[in-house]
């Protein structure tokens, strides 16, 4: 698309070749996967059967289409992809003595092809933008059904049952998955502006409504894992951004004002409607860390785990990523996943400052923040798809693959949808 192809005057450096459709197809197919099937009443009954073929049959195709666009099977070297395959040794391990039931090798074959996939995409993970174009796209899609949902059912999109949270209506979405994707949609667009790679009107028209949604999910992690995420991300290139300076400085000036004058509503908004001494509790999720971290287990389940299962323990949600992954994957796993996030982390502070490194430090600032309280880095999850986009981004460019960059006037500002796809 032409509108890939957009830069700014000062954009002058080689540009990658663009990701293929078919690549950015497998990406989207990628994330209808892991978009789970449990989740709030819809406002039309979809039987859970339905939505675990949907989104299993979205990984079988997302393998297909990405084995068909790279049919010589063309890879990139890459650490975080070695990793990931690393821990399916300490999940097949441990799911094989079905201390978790048949679920566990099921949950195995889904890890596996998920890892697979990304392997046939890393032919394109040269550090360009188009899977983060993609990937904004995806989520901001995905984003227009919650607000169909909320306005054709009102009651539905916030019920009760979740405390008058905001969920999905029209596909069982939970309120932390709703904060989850508008936080990184948010980010991601402002960052895209801050690097002009888009234009601020284009980006408002992601970033307002994301905003509005992630207000009435109530989600404190997203929350704050975003507000944490970009000042990172942005700090980043405050040596080497004049406009990041100033939309820093506008920030950090406007949030201060925000927090003195609407300091009653934030906290309302904060503790939604509970105690100080629960919050402190994590909502209850202490109890159940307590448990499972005094569960009696032997050497093997220590080192191995005791299977891949629905992040559960005792019946309650475990939440947070790290015990989940002790749990699942013991010692072994829980060290893979420290190490990703030691690699991808050591390698953004290694690379020069740019547009690429801000993302990246966003998504893995966001994914380590938001593992406290959610689950999901030891088995196929959007979390690992965050962190997939951040290792593409840090992958240099290809020695090959570089076009020439046109220069576009920076007054120049095209339709959004042209610019954030």
């Amino acid at each position: 698309m032409a509108s890939d192809l957009m830069r700014t005057a000062r954009d002058t450096g080689p540009r990658p070749a663009g990701t293929p459709k078919a690549a950015r197809a497998a990406w989207v197919l990628l994330g209808l996967n892991v978009l789970g099937s449990a989740g709030a009443q819809t406002i039309f009954p979809i039987p859970r059967s339905l939505i675990q073929m949907v989104t299993m049959g979205s990984l079988v195709a997302a393998f297909t289409l990405a084995l068909a666009v790279n049919v010589g099977l063309r890879i990139r070297a890459s650490s975080f992809l070695f990793l990931l395959t690393l821990l399916l040794v300490p999940s097949l391990i441990s799911s094989v003595s079905l201390e978790a039931g048949f679920g566990a090798l099921f949950r195995c074959g889904r890890l596996m092809l998920f890892v697979a996939t990304l392997w046939l995409l890393s032919r394109w993970w040269d550090g360009g933008l188009g899977f983060v174009r993609t990937h904004i796209r995806m989520y901001f899609v995905v984003l227009m059904s919650v607000v169909a949902g909320l306005a054709i059912s009102p009651g539905a999109a916030m019920p009760d049952l979740y405390g008058g949270r905001l969920v999905g209506a029209l596909w069982p979405l939970t309120p932390p998955q709703i904060g989850q994707y508008t936080a990184v949609i948010i980010g991601l667009a402002v960052l895209l502006a801050l690097g002009r790679r888009t234009g601020w009107r284009a980006a408002m028209v992601v970033v307002v409504p994301s905003l509005a949604l992630l207000l009435l999910s109530h989600t404190r992690t997203a929350t704050v894992g975003m507000l944490v995420a970009l000042v990172l991300a942005i700090g980043s290139l405050l040596l080497t951004s004049a406009a990041a300076r100033r939309f820093f400085t506008w920030a950090v000036v406007g949030g201060t004002v925000a927090a003195v004058v609407f300091a009653s509503a934030l906290q309302a908004w904060f503790l939604r409607g509970q105690s100080t001494e629960y919050l402190t509790s994590l909502t209850g999720r202490a109890t159940v860390w307590d448990a499972l971290l005094d569960a009696p287990r032997t050497l093997t389940e220590r080192l191995f785990g005791t299977g891949l299962s629905d992040k559960s323990f005792g019946g309650l949600p475990i939440d947070n990523s790290w015990l989940a992954v002790y749990d699942e994957q013991g010692l072994v796993g829980t060290a893979v996943v420290a190490a990703m996030f030691l690699i991808l982390g050591g390698v953004a502070l290694l690379r020069p400052p740019s547009l690429q490194r801000a993302c990246a430090i966003f998504l893995i600032s966001y994914v380590g923040i938001s593992s406290y309280t959610e689950a999901g880095l030891g088995d196929a999850s959007a979390y690992l798809l965050h962190l997939a986009l951040a290792a593409s981004l840090l992958a240099a460019p290809s020695g090959d693959t570089h076009l020439p960059t046109p220069a576009v006037p920076r007054r120049h500002v095209p339709r959004w949808a042209r610019r954030l796809t």
